[in-house]
């Protein structure tokens, strides 16, 4: 798909390239982009963006490769970027944004949702095979293992993060943020819209968020019966040894210390950044007791 590149980069008009209608990739203002702006101000686009004909026009492009580097060429400044023309239909441009995308080195779980969804009708209005949820197709076409293939995660995970995408927004953002658990996220998508609002409201009052184990219970309550906002106070008010004395940092504000970290090796170095500080004022007070 990718083949049909054109070798040659061509200076395109910033206001002639669009960002990809429905990409799930978030273009954010943050440390790394200001890192990203300075390099380009210094050295220019190093590796053109790749773009496709906008339906209906003329002379312009959606970005399949490079929002990135096109946000950090705007606020550079630069009227031009250079760029790859790729003669590319639309769901053939889909499937290339998710691709180009999908093995970044930090990408949220919402992202990756909504990027394998994306990626999927795409596929699906092209005519392939890829019921996820079948185990009886033909052996020559592999169709429900295509999609599995060509990306990071097995068939099975493709279509937890893909549950993912019923979730309401307030939800979500928590899972982004590493506030609910991938696993017990997956099982509240099973919950209504309504519902999904009620557990919102409350975690946002008692600032807990639900465990594997509550979760499960709240989607088998809504099946059964339906889920009250009364039945999810009763669950949430229950006392969780993993959310007792908790203390919360935005990992937007931790990533400018360490940008390749995961969350894990963030939580490793702030436990020794407070070690280290803690055997300074050991220290200081040692000094001044003299």
């Amino acid at each position: 798909m990718m083949n049909n590149i054109m070798k040659t980069p061509v200076a395109i008009p910033v206001e002639k390239l669009h960002p990809f209608e429905g990409h799930p990739f978030k273009v954010q203002d943050n440390e790394e982009m200001n890192v990203l702006i300075e390099s380009i101000q210094k050295q220019g686009i190093l590796s053109p963006l790749i773009v496709h004909p906008k339906e209906n026009t003329e002379d312009e492009y959606e970005i399949v490769s490079g929002h990135r580097r096109f946000r950090a060429a705007v606020k550079a400044g630069m009227k031009e970027v250079p760029a790859l023309i790729v003669p590319l239909d639309r769901d053939e441009a889909a499937i290339a944004v998710v691709d180009s995308n999908l093995h970044r080195e930090h990408i949220l779980p919402s992202e990756k949702a909504f990027a394998y969804k994306l990626k999927l009708e795409a596929m699906k209005r092209q005519g392939k095979r890829t019921d996820l949820t079948s185990a009886q197709l033909e052996p020559k076409f592999r169709s429900n293992e295509l999609l599995a293939e060509t990306s990071p995660d097995s068939r099975p995970q493709i279509q937890r993060y893909i549950r993912l995408t019923h979730l309401i927004p307030q939800l979500l953002d928590l899972v982004d943020e590493g506030r609910i658990a991938f696993t017990p996220a997956v099982e509240l998508s099973y919950l209504n819209e309504l519902e999904q609002s009620d557990l919102a409201e409350k975690i946002s009052l008692c600032d807990a968020t639900p465990n594997l184990s509550q979760a499960c219970r709240f989607k088998k309550i809504s099946q059964e019966q339906g889920l009250t906002p009364k039945r999810i106070s009763e669950i949430m008010s229950e006392e969780k040894a993993n959310q007792r004395e908790m203390f919360k940092l935005p990992m937007e504000q931790l990533r400018k210390y360490a940008p390749k970290a995961n969350p894990k090796q963030i939580q490793d170095l702030v436990i020794k950044a407070l070690d280290h500080y803690t055997r300074y004022l050991q220290r200081q007070r040692d000094r001044d007791s003299r």
